[in-house]
């Protein structure tokens, strides 16, 4: 069984909130539950200020999910990105990908 050391939450309505790991080891769960929350919502940001963890499987998780809504014609903010995050982010060059270069 997978780890499932994340969560998703509500914190305001337009705002889906990842807290805990976001990893190579939650990356798939949250991709998939994360999806499932975007389409079902009209979320305009994803919080990250709760990610305790982050590696590249987790950026690219980040990315993909934006991808996402912009395939369903909807964009989403990054906010609150822990730094880490940010520094992957800014040494792969995909930092202007997350809205915050």
């Amino acid at each position: 069984m997978k780890p499932s050391n994340f969560q998703l939450s509500h914190p305001a309505p337009d705002t889906l909130a990842v807290s805990g790991a976001l990893t190579f080891a939650t990356a798939a769960d949250v991709l998939d539950t994360a999806r499932a929350e975007l389409d079902r919502g009209t979320q305009a940001s994803l919080d990250l200020s709760g990610v305790s963890q982050a590696d590249s499987a987790g950026l690219a998780t980040v990315l993909a999910l934006l991808a996402h809504a912009r395939g369903k014609g909807r964009a989403i903010a990054v906010t609150r990105a822990p730094a880490g995050l940010l520094a992957l982010a800014r040494v792969s060059g995909v930092e202007s990908l997350l809205g915050t270069a």
